[in-house]
């Protein structure tokens, strides 16, 4: 009786990682594979590139912020350890270019200054929506960490063991690359909306926000010029996005070294101790 409620459970599993499969390869085909890239924070000790959040928070700021806001994100944040590295005097003169809602203020606004909050291209939602066809601009705050690619089994399962958690990155990068100026022959595209490979459902109302040297980045200072182009654009603010999802992701990878080390050492303290305690006693 147990070998055959054994055997029937074995077929069972067998047919559900079938479907799974089956599943995985049916949405594969719906949508195209996104492609992980080589960021420089991934892994278990992976780290911010400092120069690449600046060309990202360039190209958000004279791009993506006409558009989306951050409402969870303080001009202070940008002098954090970890992020960009604009000193406090840069954050102070970034701050106070814009003007934020104040109603003790005189006329209702002020200059901004680092404690406050990013300012919304918008007054509210149904303004927003108005500027943009319909469609409300997601916010950028937390965008890198609610969006991610979907791997199929067992790729998936790998993914604790390398730390994989760069898929919000992965999928902003392969959004903004996914436009064509055609929709295939056969699909039907709604007025107003744009062919775009990787979203969900390939019709976007975001027209594509990039186009090759619309942003202009400054030689570094070793004189080397990075490429102005929307493969570099799109790189650099999905790095930025997941700086402002998480800003503080190294000291957290640290944080967690040293815990799951002195989880080691305390483990291995508990053996020793098991071991003298029971060391003349026969079992």
């Amino acid at each position: 009786m147990f070998k055959t409620k054994f055997i029937i459970a074995a077929f069972a599993a067998v047919a559900g990682l079938t479907a799974v499969s089956a599943q995985a390869a049916e949405d594969a085909h719906a949508t195209p594979h996104i492609e992980r890239q080589g960021w420089s924070f991934a892994g278990i000790f992976g780290t911010y590139d400092e120069h690449q959040l600046q060309r990202g928070f360039q190209v958000f700021r004279e791009v993506c912020s006409s558009c989306h806001s951050a409402r969870l994100i303080s001009f202070r944040t940008l002098a954090e350890e970890g992020g960009p590295g604009f000193s406090e005097e840069q954050v102070k003169a970034l701050a106070a270019e814009y003007e934020v809602v104040d109603p003790t203020a005189e006329g209702g606004v002020r200059p901004g200054v680092p404690a406050d909050r990013w300012p919304s291209p918008f007054a509210n939602d149904q303004e927003a929506r108005d500027a943009n066809g319909g469609a409300l601009p997601p916010d950028f705050s937390v965008l890198a960490k609610a969006r991610g690619v979907t791997d199929p089994f067992p790729t998936w399962v790998f993914n604790y063991f390398t730390g994989y958690q760069e898929g919000g990155a992965d999928y902003i990068h392969a959004l903004l690359n996914g436009y064509h100026e055609e929709a295939p022959e056969g699909f039907d595209l709604a007025e107003g909306k744009y062919y775009n490979e990787v979203f969900p459902g390939k019709a976007i109302g975001m027209a594509p926000p990039l186009a090759e040297g619309s942003v202009t980045y400054e030689p570094g200072e070793d004189g080397v010029t990075v490429p102005e182009t929307v493969e570099q654009y799109s790189t650099d603010v999905a790095a930025f996005m997941m700086w402002m999802a998480e800003p503080h992701l190294v000291s957290r990878k640290q944080t967690g070294f040293v815990v799951l080390l002195f989880l080691v050492l305390f483990a291995g303290l508990m053996y020793a101790t098991k071991r003298k305690l029971w060391a003349g006693i026969e079992h």
